[in-house]
């Protein structure tokens, strides 16, 4: 069976676990904080970053986006997470690109000009849509849901639910699938200080 290593705010993580759920692939999840010392992150991934998926010969995939490369490509009879259609792949790619970049702000707390734009664009791109891509829910929309779950949890102060209410109602209704309410992310204590 796969392993996922996770910390449970983890936006990253989220995505996979959302995808894995989606595409109905069982797996096991770890929980982690990976900056205490009993985490056993290092020991699969060099970068010592979750998430890592810990395939079934128990090699080790990591970085959010690849993994989700990787579930695609070794699970295709499951259901398809991206679109055949050449400029909707490449487009859902861009979004979760700009999410990631978003991630990466909030996570280094250097969030504040990179975490407007990537709002704007995103409010931009979702629209009053019920999914980003077409009318096929996706990539993209697993990326968007997970960022905005992390805000919520670790920046709970932070208005973009006011500032972009489409956006908002447009979350509200991806946090209605069961993938998103099984992995709604819960704050966890750290016990070793942060390097």
């Amino acid at each position: 069976m796969l392993q996922l290593i996770s910390a449970t705010p983890s936006p990253y993580a989220r995505k996979v676990r959302i995808v894995l759920a989606e595409k109905g692939i069982p797996f096991e999840l770890l929980t982690e904080v990976p900056w205490d010392s009993t985490t056993k992150t290092p020991l699969y991934n060099p970068l010592e970053k979750l998430p890592v998926l810990i395939l079934e010969d128990g090699s080790a995939v990591y970085e959010s986006h690849y993994i989700l490369e990787c579930i695609e490509a070794k699970f295709p009879m499951t259901t398809p997470m991206l679109t055949a259609e050449t400029d909707e792949k490449l487009f859902a790619k861009k979004v979760e690109v700009v999410v990631d970049g978003m991630c990466d702000a909030l996570v280094l707390l250097f969030f504040e000009k990179q975490l407007d734009g990537g709002f704007k664009a995103l409010a931009e791109w979702v629209g009053k849509k019920q999914f980003i891509i077409g009318d096929k829910f996706g990539h993209a929309d697993v990326a968007v849901g997970s960022v905005c779950g992390y805000i919520d949890v670790r920046f709970s102060e932070y208005p973009w639910r006011k500032n972009y209410p489409d956006l908002a109602k447009y979350i509200d209704g991806l946090n209605e699938r069961e993938s998103f309410k099984e992995t709604v992310p819960v704050p966890q204590k750290i016990t070793d200080k942060i390097v």
